[in-house]
């Protein structure tokens, strides 16, 4: 384990477009060095495995690789992709600006859960069928990024747009019925609020307030859908980036608490035991 982890940038290959796009082997060949460890990105990242295996590390948890599968890697997340053989497959690296998230594709990246970094599994299967349509595209963007032609940049967020339209296609159908409840759409709603604000909002009130219910409804919704309380994901959201700090660094309980903006060390202890049922120094000796 190393003593910090590594943040990657975009981009060596493209300087000035928030956008990268290569094979798993190219990846292999010339990002090893960067790969063999966990890291973080500063940028969203979507790995498409079309053949081979391995694991992938995600923040604590392991999977196993699997053909036709996509992970979708959010900003701040750490993760290592360990293989154990040849891999075929794409990796797309972009940053928000690059397809324009604040404007109507911020439905298309964050309601539909693409990019959840808890609570839900970062794996989606890709039929064969869709897989099919979205090699073609991944391919023409091979091309066009390995250009530089006029409007390159245009071009690119316009296969990349169709592509995440595809993707989503296949996230939504394995949720169909979940999408369809408006409670669904509160609760992703409340997670993304939770994952944006965790560190400066810690109670339901203050979620509750921004969706425009009641936090005795928004705890109501919440349980009835996840099995846990909206309390309980604000803490675990809490959590799971306390033990990243721990799992990937040296800091101390006093700067992993202040980093969370805990400014009493005593109540950081406490609530870290009482939300994750073993101690901050337990936790550490476990890794």
């Amino acid at each position: 384990m190393s003593a910090t982890t590594p943040i990657l940038s975009l981009s060596r290959d493209s300087p000035g477009m928030p956008f990268e796009i290569h094979t798993m082997q190219w990846i292999d060949q010339n990002r090893w060095e960067q790969n063999s460890a966990p890291h973080r990105h500063d940028y969203f990242v979507i790995i498409w495995l079309k053949s081979g295996s391995g694991v992938h590390l995600i923040d604590l948890d392991k999977y196993d690789l699997q053909p036709g599968t996509v992970y979708c890697i959010s900003p701040g997340q750490v993760h290592q992709l360990k293989s154990s053989g040849p891999v075929d497959g794409y990796v797309i690296s972009f940053r928000p600006e690059f397809m324009a998230l604040m404007d109507e594709n911020f439905e298309l990246f964050f309601n539909a859960g693409l990019f959840s970094t808890y609570c839900q599994s970062p794996v989606i299967k890709i039929d064969p069928e869709s897989a099919t349509e979205m090699d073609d595209i991944a391919a023409k963007m091979i091309k066009e990024y390995s250009n530089y032609f006029l409007l390159r940049s245009q071009i690119l967020r316009g296969y990349m747009k169709i592509f995440l339209i595809f993707l989503t296609r296949q996230f939504e159908l394995a949720n169909e019925e979940e999408s369809q409840s408006k409670n669904i759409t509160l609760v992703k709603r409340f997670l993304s609020s939770v994952e944006k604000h965790y560190i400066s909002k810690r109670m339901v009130t203050d979620y509750a307030g921004d969706l425009a219910v009641t936090p005795n409804y928004l705890n109501e919704v919440v349980k009835k859908i996840t099995g846990y309380t909206a309390s309980h994901h604000i803490q675990q959201r809490i959590i799971l980036e306390a033990k990243r700090q721990v799992a990937y660094s040296n800091l101390s309980m006093k700067e992993v608490a202040y980093q969370l903006g805990f400014d009493d060390i005593a109540h950081f202890s406490k609530f870290f035991k009482n939300a994750s049922g073993q101690s901050f120094t337990d936790f550490r000796k476990s890794l």
